[in-house]
């Protein structure tokens, strides 16, 4: 066949691109040959950085599964505003092609082949007990800290999680879970509330499962994803939000929520921070309604979400992923997600200059490449789901300080703390105060016997009690997530052969085999709790591999952080605030009585320094007490 001149660019580009794609396939290749027998975390920096590029690569093409989209219409007419150029409250039309990619009501997709997602049948879900697996080896005897973080980082990720994901439950035919003679557990048997079957089932594959929040990183446990509650929480003026003198959307608006779902786990953690984005919200309208006096306050609104959005996307990849994962490569890798390798100060000159090559996002970052699905429509994953449950995170006992001197103002447990006693704590310690606290204390270390002794013992809004171990444990084999050996060999990670290969220790290694006897049966959540983690890393390398596949995927997807993530989308100086911001700023904006506390701190979810009580003498560091 003869080329034409007109068609020589194409074949040529056709060519290119396949060859970039066969050696991107041989370094994947290499990547995971180095990574199984030395292992990324021992190889220098720059080494290390290369083979998890290789590794995503690998994910990218054999692991994303796509549920098929849920053959449901729209919930409604799209909001008010243009849709085109700002994000819509139940996440549709972020993908102009299909859209109801990712918003409510929108598929689980999976990152393992069909075939291994089915769920456990009835038996094989109560075996080994969940129960006796939670008493056994997950009660808290005594607090293990993570001492290189702060408990903001605990409350942050649940208020991310709160944006990207929720299943509900059902109570029809709930999961009945034997008790041995000595549980104290008042009711017998146990019963579970099951995840809510798919409305649209498919007759052939696996069970699928629905979200009730979108998975867009668009911070909708902010915002709202009901009519009722989003409409409720707007200001009459400049797209504000309403705040109250608490700092919190006031009670009429707190109404509409339903507190039987998700609301219900609102704490104070949680509190502060849905407080602090609220205000930086407002903050941004103030700033946009200065540069752009005829924008419309749902103008004003719909700019202050995509850059408010945006910011927090940044503080998770930039300042919270890095404090969690404080190994060198990944504290890297993370930076060159969000700036690409050209990094924060040079990128932006670059680009000036020459303008993006190709658009790469490794050069430049992902924010402002174009979008890509890598071939599988987006939504998260229920293996994404599974490793982000990190409920060790959270403490039994808070301690509440003055920022003026470090005193002890109030002591409490965390039932003290939940949704119906957020107000009096809030009403009790000035929120300045509560973050200084939070910024003060440690969080949990993601560990066996270290789960809340309260969180297995928990009663719900509506008096409900559960045991929230057990329900952690169900939702995996309920949903057909792999054990933690097979997930492994999933993510082409290799199976272990002991539990001592498992624990690296033989204590730990005795009591795992006591429960299940077989370490191929060991739940994954368990294996990632028992597992020795890599140097700085809060949790565990198996989770990891999910990380580096989805951290990835929820910005590479996003219109909205690639090819809409421009000027002309969140005007000239809503760019700057996102470019010009990070968790710190955000702190000392609302907060600046903060700063002696964060002064000299290199990450704001690092533990805080102890403030002293006199001004003229600098602040020092000791170990939260």
């Amino acid at each position: 066949m003869v080329t034409t001149a007109r068609q020589a660019p194409a074949v040529v580009a056709a060519a290119w691109s396949r060859a970039r794609s066969r050696l991107a396939t041989f370094g994947a290749r290499v990547a995971q040959l180095i990574d199984q027998s030395v292992g990324w975390p021992r190889l220098p920096r720059a080494i290390g950085l290369a083979v998890l590029i290789g590794l995503r690569h690998q994910l990218r093409t054999s692991n994303l599964y796509a549920a098929e989209p849920a053959p449901i219409p729209p919930t409604g007419p799209v909001d008010a505003g243009n849709y085109l150029s700002a994000r819509t409250r139940d996440g549709s039309y972020n993908d102009l092609s299909d859209p109801r990619m990712g918003a409510v009501g929108c598929r689980f997709g999976r990152n393992v082949p069909p075939e291994h997602s089915y769920p456990e049948s009835p038996h094989q879900l109560l075996d080994p007990n969940p129960r006796l697996i939670s008493r056994a080896l997950l009660t808290r005897d005594s607090f293990q800290p993570a001492t290189t973080l702060n408990l903001l980082a605990a409350a942050w990720i649940q208020f991310e999680v709160h944006d990207w994901f929720a299943h509900g439950s059902v109570p029809t035919q709930p999961w009945v879970v034997p008790l041995l003679d000595d549980d104290p557990w008042p009711q017998r048997p146990m019963r579970v509330e099951r995840t809510p079957p798919d409305p649209y089932p498919s007759p052939v594959g696996p069970p699928t499962f629905t979200t009730q929040e979108s998975h867009w990183w668009d911070a909708s446990q902010i915002y709202g994803t009901t009519p009722a509650f989003a409409s409720a929480l707007r200001a009459p003026e400049q797209g504000k939000l309403r705040i109250d003198d608490s700092g919190l959307p006031p009670p009429e608006v707190e109404a509409t929520a339903d507190l039987t779902g998700t609301a219900g786990n609102f704490w104070v953690g949680l509190a502060l921070l849905h407080s602090l984005f609220m205000r930086e919200h407002n903050a941004i309208c103030d700033h946009l309604a200065r540069a752009y006096p005829h924008l419309t306050g749902q103008q004003l609104y719909d700019k202050a979400r995509l850059v408010n959005s945006a910011l927090m996307a940044k503080i998770h990849t930039v300042d919270w992923t890095p404090a969690i994962i404080a190994h060198p490569t990944t504290v890297t890798a993370m930076r060159v997600n969000w700036f690409g390798l050209l990094g924060e100060k040079l990128g932006p000159v670059f680009r000036r200059s020459l303008g993006r090559i190709n658009g790469s996002p490794l050069l430049h970052g992902i924010p402002g490449s174009p979008t890509t699905h890598h071939g599988v429509p987006y939504s998260l994953t229920e293996e994404f789901v599974a490793v982000y449950r990190m409920h060790p995170l959270i403490p039994d006992e808070f301690t509440f300080r003055s920022l003026a001197d470090d005193h002890v103002t109030a002591q409490h447990e965390l039932p003290e703390l939940s949704v119906l006693n957020v107000r009096d704590r809030l009403a009790e310690s000035p929120m300045a105060d509560l973050l200084y606290s939070f910024g003060r204390a440690h969080p949990g270390a993601l560990s066996l016997h270290n789960f809340p002794r309260h969180l297995q013992h928990m009663h719900r809004v509506d008096g409900t009690l559960m045991d929230l171990a057990t329900i952690d444990l169900i939702r995996c084999r309920e949903r057909g997530v792999p054990r933690y050996n097979q997930f492994r060999k999933l993510f082409r990670l290799k199976p272990v052969k002991t539990f001592e290969e498992l624990t690296g220790e033989t204590a730990l290694a005795a009591e795992l085999r006591e429960i299940y006897d077989d370490v191929n049966l060991v739940d994954l959540m368990i294996g990632l709790y028992a597992e020795p983690k890599p140097p700085g890393f809060g949790f565990s390398d198996t989770a990891f591999r999910v990380f580096i596949l989805m951290a990835t995927r929820r910005l590479e997807s996003d219109r909205f952080f690639t090819t809409d993530f421009r000027d002309e989308t969140y005007t000239v100086a809503g760019m700057k605030w996102v470019r010009d911001n990070d968790m710190r700023s955000v702190l000392l904006r609302h907060f600046p009585e903060l700063a002696p506390a964060l002064a000299g701190v290199a990450n704001p979810f690092a533990p805080w320094n102890t403030v002293s009580a006199h001004p003229d003498t600098a602040p020092t560091r000791k170990a939260p007490t």
